[in-house]
């Protein structure tokens, strides 16, 4: 068994167990394997084990893991900050696009989704700590955000995503990953129908799945941990 084995099912395991404390089916948690600066061969070894989806934060990094993969039945997940330059090779490569915070980014991807594809994916990144190093629309924003994302066409408007503040504070945490949970709900009772969390990482999963998440994003815990610029 190989060392990324072994990692996915220490990770699921993980999953399966925070799922079962808070009275939740495991099924409704979805794992992708954040796999920026992991090999396409890694991904390989990941994908022969079972996993599916993976998620990139660099465009020019992902395109020629994607080219090489092509064989493969990946969901590709795009998960980091998104300027207008580059959203047509997302429209274009990307299932999931996690990290939407502004109209214009939605509305470039939705033009920009070739005909012939399933609608774009898509969650709006909402800035739950209040950080000025961190990206997302403001909690403030998020309603006025959805309800402009939701007319547009060739991308669905799945959700919302969060990176919470670095913190061992865990009730700190709880309530940054709580918020976004409410605006979700908050969304929903508009007609919205919203079925997406993208929150939790190697780190902090089993405090994102007790406040909601149905998407965790896992790196090095699966790949282990990457190397310093």
């Amino acid at each position: 068994m190989t060392t990324i084995s072994k990692a996915l099912q220490a990770v699921q395991a993980r999953i399966q167990r925070a799922a079962t404390q808070c009275a939740r089916s495991p099924e409704s948690i979805a794992l992708i394997a954040v796999s920026k600066t992991v090999s396409a061969d890694a991904l390989r070894i990941a994908y022969a084990c079972g996993q599916r989806a993976f998620g990139e934060s660099y465009v020019q990094e992902a395109l020629p893991k994607i080219a090489a993969l092509q064989d493969l039945a990946i969901e590709w997940h795009f998960i980091g900050p998104l300027q207008s330059n580059k959203t047509k090779l997302v429209a274009q490569n990307f299932a999931w696009v996690h990290s939407v915070e502004r109209a214009k980014i939605a509305q470039r991807l939705s033009e920009q989704r070739p005909e012939g594809l399933p609608p774009l994916n898509v969650c709006l990144q909402v800035n739950v700590s209040g950080e000025a190093s961190k990206s997302g629309a403001a909690p403030a924003e998020v309603v006025a955000l959805a309800q402009a994302v939701a007319t547009l066409p060739k991308i669905k408007l799945r959700g919302l995503m969060a990176i919470p503040q670095a913190t061992d504070d865990v009730s700190k945490q709880r309530a940054q990953l709580r918020l976004l949970r409410d605006l979700r709900d908050q969304l929903n009772a508009q007609g919205l129908a919203l079925d997406t969390l993208s929150m939790g990482m190697s780190d902090d999963l089993e405090v994102a799945i007790a406040e909601g998440a149905t998407l965790v994003r896992v790196g090095s815990a699966i790949f282990g941990e990457r190397e310093k610029a």
